[in-house]
């Protein structure tokens, strides 16, 4: 039988970390973070990542693995943790993914896009120079011309996935939806879905005293030595909510006060995102959480029902 992955989702602050400590020590599991921030070293305090205590109880894969000037994409993630996943069945451990980037936990369960017949990279590097003269808007309307399918499911605003998409279209001189289904690599592993939900007052609640606490914590000062270091500020692990917001502050066009509020406010805004894409994954077996203490409580249901599917699968076999 192929691998049984357990993955664990949810918005941010719904309490992923801890659940999947709780469930990979009692399933003599490790770890797979499917975290498109925490992969940046240095990035630590914003990104909310494990303490190092929790992370010498259970591995942790995928946190600390690149710099802040690499583009650190999902199918990258999707290739190096596939890989990681095998590693761990192969050991007799019990795989976990736990995350909140949803594209990221696509990516690595759904499958990857094959594009290695394709000349991708010379319409890749075409593109970046008609990006930087022409715009993203004329590209995305490029876009909808060649695959209105495709461009339905991208919004305006989201310029790496409509370069992804038009590269393939044209390099194919197919659309890029019809391209992207027929050449799917096969996962080599099967998952089993859950995720933390909170109702949204509770959730956002959670929110704002994690973002508290992560200006008493030194977030300010983990953005400094970050700047300081030279780490460049247009670097894509800038982009991760609390640290563009806290330059902005250094650089003088913030107060302390606005910082605070803006990260509050687009921290929520992320976890709206993040519940709207989630809830459209049919897969995912919900756990109602009200608060803390709930935690540990569906740790142990979660771990029950996972083992619940791991013998209905044997037996099926």
């Amino acid at each position: 039988m192929k691998p049984l992955v357990l993955v664990i989702a949810g918005p941010t602050a719904s309490g992923k970390t801890e659940v999947g400590i709780l469930c990979a020590s009692a399933l003599g599991g490790e770890i797979i973070s499917a975290d498109s921030r925490q992969v940046y070293r240095g990035f630590d305090i914003g990104s909310a990542k494990p303490s190092p205590e929790w992370r010498a109880i259970v591995p942790h894969y995928f946190i600390d693995c690149a710099d802040a000037e690499e583009s650190y994409t999902a199918g990258r993630f999707a290739r190096e943790a596939a890989a990681r996943i095998l590693e761990i069945a192969a050991r007799g451990k019990r795989p976990i993914v736990v995350g909140g980037s949803g594209l990221y936990i696509r990516a690595l369960m759904d499958g990857l896009f094959d594009d290695s017949v394709f000349d991708i990279k010379t319409e890749r590097e075409r593109l970046r120079v008609e990006l930087a003269a022409r715009g993203a808007a004329v590209l995305y309307a490029e876009l909808a011309r060649c695959d209105p399918a495709a461009a339905a499911s991208i919004s305006p605003a989201n310029v790496p996935r409509i370069l992804r998409a038009l590269e393939v279209c044209r390099a194919t001189g197919m659309p890029y939806s019809v391209v992207r289904q027929e050449r799917m690599v096969e996962v080599p592993f099967e998952g089993w879905y859950c995720g933390i939900r909170w109702p949204r007052p509770e959730l956002y609640a959670r929110i704002e005293r994690r973002v508290d606490e992560m200006f008493r914590r030194g977030l300010v000062e983990e953005v400094r030595a970050l700047l300081e270091r030279g780490t460049d500020p247009n670097a894509r692990a800038f982009n991760g909510v609390g640290y563009r917001e806290v330059a902005a502050y250094l650089h003088g066009s913030l107060t302390r006060d606005e910082a605070v509020r803006l990260v509050k406010q687009h921290s929520r805004n992320y976890a709206k995102r993040q519940m709207t894409w989630f809830a459209k994954d049919t897969r995912i077996r919900w756990y109602e959480a009200r608060n803390a203490d709930d935690l540990p409580r569906i740790a142990s249901r979660i771990e029950e029902d996972y083992l619940a599917e791991e013998t209905r699968r044997e037996a099926s076999h």
